[in-house]
Formats: structure tokens, C-alpha cells, sequence
């Protein structure tokens, strides 16, 4: 990989403005100097090596992804959350309410996802374990899709569990640290 300090630079600029950061309050995250982040950014400087995984993770993205000004094949498609994920299954349990469960729509949308998990998913409306345990599976199958996740998230919002333990060891696989 041949690095490009200017492509590196405005990959980090857009990165950080995405997330509404000002260079201050990123060099803070980071412990180093406005003037460092400025100079990234221009590309009259390139991140310490050390730097690497702290920028990553405060960009919500890959170092991967930054070595390569964003274009490299390892970068991560987007940043997903515990949260995003509970919201989402918690969304199908409010989509059977709305319709009905008996409804059309929301009996394909169930037994679709029953059917490719070989499950019944509407036990996890129920139970809190069991909705751990798909809260998992939708973490995973958006690490195989190429998202990350942070580790941090996933040991602050899901009880310690064999389910939790292997969403981490999957998570180190894909190279999410």
C-alpha cells in the first residue's frame, strides 16, 4: 500500500466533520496538538503509528481506512451500535402491534427471518435473554456485511454470556479491536 498523505488527510477531514468533531476537540480525544490534526489534514503530516488506533476508533472507522485515505479494501462500511440493533428488533415487535400479527406484511417479515435463522424470533419480545441473543445475531450478520462494531459498546450493553463472548471472538476475527 503506497500511502498519500493528501488523500490520508482529506479522508480524515471528512471523517471527523461527519461526526460534527472540531480538529480541537478530535486532538483532544487524542492527546496531541490542534496544530498535529491540522496538519493531518493537509496532508503535511502523517498520524504517529501509535496514534493509529485511537484516530480509528474516535473516527468510528478502520485504521485500514485511513492508511488508505478511505479507498482500501479493509475499511468498514459503517459504525453500528448495541443500541441500533435492540432498536431494530424492538421495531419488529412494534410492527406486529401496529399491524396485527396476524397482518400481511408483518407474517412475512417474521417468517422470513424465522425461516433464514431457523428460529422463532418472537420469543425475544418476551424474553430479555433470549433478545440478548438476537441482539447478537444482528450484531453479527452486520460484521459479516462488513460494519463495526466497538468491543466497548458490546461489553457496556450486553450482559456478560457464551453468546456475548462469541460476538467478541467473531468481532476479533474481522479485525474489529
Amino acid at each position: 500500500m503506497n500511502l498519500n498523505p493528501k488523500l490520508m488527510g482529506s479522508f480524515l477531514q471528512t471523517e471527523r466533520k461527519k461526526l460534527g468533531l472540531t480538529q480541537a476537540a478530535l486532538s483532544e480525544k487524542l492527546n496531541v496538538s490542534p496544530q498535529a490534526v491540522s496538519n493531518w489534514e493537509r496532508g503535511e503530516a502523517i498520524p504517529d503509528v501509535a496514534a493509529l488506533p485511537d484516530l480509528a476508533e474516535a473516527l468510528h472507522c478502520s485504521v485500514d481506512a485511513i492508511l488508505s485515505g478511505g479507498k482500501g479494501c479493509g475499511g468498514f462500511r459503517r459504525h453500528v451500535t448495541v443500541a441500533q440493533m435492540q432498536e431494530a428488533l424492538s421495531s419488529l415487535d412494534r410492527i406486529g402491534e401496529l399491524l396485527g400479527r396476524d397482518h400481511f406484511i408483518y407474517q412475512c417479515i417474521v417468517g422470513a427471518l424465522n425461516e433464514r435463522m431457523n428460529t422463532t424470533i418472537e420469543a425475544s419480545f418476551s424474553d430479555p435473554h433470549i433478545f440478548d441473543v438476537f441482539t447478537v445475531e444482528f450484531l453479527l450478520a452486520c460484521i459479516d456485511n462488513g460494519d463495526y462494531a466497538d468491543p466497548r459498546d458490546v461489553e457496556a450493553h450486553l450482559p456478560p454470556s457464551p453468546a456475548r463472548d462469541y460476538l467478541i471472538k467473531s468481532m476479533r476475527e474481522h479485525g474489529i479491536r
